[in-house]
């Protein structure tokens, strides 16, 4: 019994095996034979996006609000062929989508420059990408209430800015500080170009006197009480510039000086050319004063690069700052009329003066000049 069943075994895995080779070498055969199954499969063809184009427009945008309106909005779109969806990053932020266009919202207070990114992504994955550098601005809680962005090339805008003329004399000769420059409007001396205000003190006779340069100011074109100021600036160098940009008070012509109060934005003099100052200059303090120093901070760069000379103006404290970087603050314990005059209008003045009663000028020097990309008034 036993003999039998495994006699039966051995026969049926004989012919299970030969019949598996038979199997084999028809399929073989058949798979070789050049039949009507011949079609190949090719995997997928890489889609590869092209003309990839980014466009951003700031909310509010114009001449006057450069930066937007301050609510810091924008609105970005992007197209490209063969695209299928694309990423848009700011930042740390991220939107996805399929249409190309999305809406972002900075919230950064200030005006900031920023990268928006985009990624144009195909259907089998691929992508090319592109960038823009974006400036807005955030308010906050502040509006801009009056600026000149020197954006037309030329003379300076008449409705904003007066020229005082001459050197001072015979009331005032080298404008009470000894300086050697005549101030002209001449185009040589002040200029709008590029979008910068430019403002050249240069080595000539005219005149009778051997410097030419510019003092401008908005007296009674725009006087102002309170608010936050930002002037965009590249300053002159040599030894003997000295250029200011400062707010001197609207009751000048009948309190006089310094009754008046002056607000020293920014003042550089080129025979110390790393130190940037700001001051202030009242009856009780001028400069330097009792509870407080003189803002002085280094800039190396600050002929080469441009910088942002800020000013904080409250009813009761006036704080200085350099790209937003807090200098110092005048903030007397005592105030009345002699020791606070900074509650009356000022008005601005841009100059650069040569030479003074305590400096020299470097008899080398030639030409200079101070570039003002902006100045904005925010209240």
């Amino acid at each position: 019994m036993f003999f039998m069943i495994q006699r039966v075994s051995h026969t049926f895995s004989h012919s299970f095996l030969s019949n598996f080779k038979l199997l084999v070498i028809f399929l073989a055969f058949s798979c070789s034979s050049g039949g009507n199954d011949d079609t190949v499969i090719n995997p997928p063809q890489d889609i590869i996006p092209s003309n990839l184009v980014l466009n951003i427009e700031i909310f509010g945008a114009n001449t006057s609000n450069p930066n937007g309106d301050g609510s810091g909005q924008v609105t970005v779109a992007a197209s490209a062929t063969n695209a299928a969806r694309y990423v848009f990053k700011f930042g740390n932020d991220e939107v996805q989508n399929t249409s190309g266009n999305t809406n972002y919202t900075f919230v950064n207070q200030g005006i900031n420059d920023y990268l928006v990114s985009v990624f144009a992504y195909s259907s089998t994955g691929q992508f090319i990408s592109t960038f823009k550098n974006v400036t807005v601005y955030v308010s906050d809680g502040t509006q801009l209430v009056w600026s000149d962005e020197f954006n037309v090339d030329g003379a300076p805008d008449s409705s904003k800015w007066n020229f005082e003329i001459g050197n001072g004399c015979p009331d005032l000769c080298g404008w009470g500080n000894g300086e050697s420059q005549y101030y002209t409007d001449r185009s040589d001396n002040v200029i709008i170009e590029n979008g910068l205000l430019k403002i050249t003190a240069k080595k000539e006779t005219y005149e009778g006197y051997n410097y030419t340069s510019t003092r401008m100011t908005t007296k009674n074109k725009y006087e102002f009480t309170y608010g936050k100021i930002d002037v965009r600036a590249r300053l002159p160098e040599g030894g003997g510039t000295w250029p200011a940009i400062w707010l001197l008070g609207a009751n000048i012509d009948t309190v006089g000086w310094p009754a008046s109060g002056e607000i020293d934005i920014m003042e550089h003099w080129g025979h110390n050319p790393t130190i940037v100052s700001s001051a202030t200059h009242t009856p009780s303090c001028s400069g330097g004063c009792p509870d407080t120093t003189v803002g002085e901070t280094t800039v190396t760069d600050f002929a080469t690069e441009f910088h942002v000379y800020g000013l904080e103006w409250t009813e009761n404290k006036l704080q200085f700052f350099l790209d937003d970087n807090f200098l110092y603050e005048y903030n007397p314990t005592v105030k009345n009329a002699s020791t606070w005059p900074f509650d009356n209008p000022q008005f601005f003045i841009l100059n650069i003066a040569m030479g003074g009663n305590w400096f020299s000028i470097d008899p080398n020097f030639s030409q200079s000049t101070m570039e003002i990309d902006y100045i904005r008034v925010y209240q």
